[in-house]
């Protein structure tokens, strides 16, 4: 069999199984996302290995891999640039202090109990030679992530999008990604530099190309597409392509600087997001693209680093269930906590702290970051797949439950 001919047997498997999964989740009234991660997992060696380990070995044998990688991380590249177009922080001004708030604390709680599960459990965690300030600012951050563009959805799906609960849970999640993505920057650029020096001026390189991009290249760019963007029709696709080609030289330049392209695509994306009309034509041509086809491969490689057969102990189960209790209780708890400190009722602000302990596909980026630098361990991966998939598959019946219990305005 060619590598075409592989790469493309391996599409069609992981789409089929992809749409087949969602198709099936979406009847539980779970977001298609579940289904296409699950779907993923399914094809890797949890359970296609554990119950046909030829097959497993035929479809994705190791020389057949980096194809599939590639895809999957110009997928992931699309899909954060489509985030970046999401984060609209000038819709919060009403509702700035209170968002700000709960933002802050949905990141602080989770973060402070990341780092003290580290230093409990420190040796159970960490693989040989990472030391303990990389591993605990890093799961520190994994414990903080909420996943925008999965929260997004389900409020779309539930009509909440206009509401004050949703534009509230938009905003946090919004400041959050900025928070989270700032800081996995820094530790990024710790894990893969050589000594202190070396992350230092990774991060001065970082924060000198984001900041040329704020406040030399934002402008340009907007009077380029006030110039030539035409609502609608065929008129604005040249726009598009340059917009990708902008978004794929952002994610170059943080790759050569040291900090992960997805980065770069991101920041890309938030400096387009001030035109709304436009903001609006590329979100809907390029999600697609990023979503439906190229996403599921992405899951697909996570499906194949996740291997819940290495969870082989009480031991490992117990840190399992302690890693989603504290991320949950970081998270769902901070938030709410927070927004009743606010003033918010008690019934909303539970609903917003389900909302925001969402994590989905943004928690799987960031652990496939991880897992790529050595932070993780197979095993560790594993659990933190896991406390993804079940934050994400509660947050459908918690909202249900919170607002069929509540008020209308929620």
């Amino acid at each position: 069999m060619t590598p075409l001919t592989m790469l493309l047997l391996q599409i069609c498997v992981i789409l089929a199984t992809a749409r087949t999964c969602a198709f099936l989740i979406r009847r539980f009234g779970q977001p298609a996302v579940v289904g296409e991660i699950l779907a993923g997992v399914l094809l890797g060696p949890s359970l296609l290995g554990a119950v046909s380990p030829e097959a497993l070995a035929f479809l994705f044998p190791p020389s057949a891999l980096p194809p599939l990688t590639l895809f999957g991380q110009i997928g992931v590249l699309l899909f954060m640039f489509v985030v970046g177009l999401e984060v609209d922080l000038k819709r919060q001004g009403r509702d700035a202090r209170a968002v700000i708030a709960v933002a802050t604390a949905g990141m602080v709680l989770p973060f402070a109990l990341g780092v003290g599960l580290v230093a409990v459990a420190f040796t159970r965690l960490a693989p040989t030679g990472v030391p303990f300030s990389t591993l605990a600012l890093f799961i520190g951050i994994a414990m903080s992530v909420t996943a925008f563009p999965v929260l997004a959805r389900i409020l779309k799906e539930r009509q909440l999008t206009q509401t004050a609960l949703g534009q509230r849970a938009l905003g946090c999640a919004a400041i959050g990604d900025v928070l989270a993505w700032s800081a996995l920057a820094v530790v990024v650029a710790i894990a893969r530099a050589d000594g202190v020096a070396g992350g230092a001026r990774t991060l001065g390189l970082a924060l000198l190309f984001a900041a040329a991009m704020i406040f030399v290249v934002r402008r340009p760019l907007e009077k380029i597409v006030d110039a030539y963007y035409i609502p609608g029709g065929r008129e604005g696709w040249p726009l598009i392509a340059g917009m990708l080609i902008f978004a794929f030289v952002s994610a170059m330049v943080t790759e050569l600087i040291g900090i992960h392209a997805l980065f770069g695509a991101f920041l890309a994306g938030t400096l387009v997001s001030g035109h709304h009309e436009f903001r609006q034509y590329l979100h809907d041509r390029v999600l697609p693209l990023s979503s439906l086809i190229m996403l599921p491969l992405f899951f697909a490689l996570v499906g194949l680093r996740t291997q819940v057969g290495l969870l082989d102990s009480a031991g490992d189960w117990l840190l399992c269930l302690a890693i989603v209790a504290l991320a949950t209780a970081g998270k769902l708890g901070g938030c709410m906590l927070a927004s009743r400190a606010t003033g918010a009722p008690w019934r909303e602000s539970f609903a917003l702290g389900v909302l925001l302990n969402t994590r989905g596909l943004m928690e799987l980026i960031v652990l496939n970051i991880g897992y790529e630098l050595g932070i993780l361990s197979p095993r560790v991966f594993t659990m933190f797949v896991i406390m993804a998939l079940l934050t994400t598959l509660m947050t459908g019946p918690l909202v249900a439950r919170a607002l069929n219990k509540g008020d209308a305005h929620l």
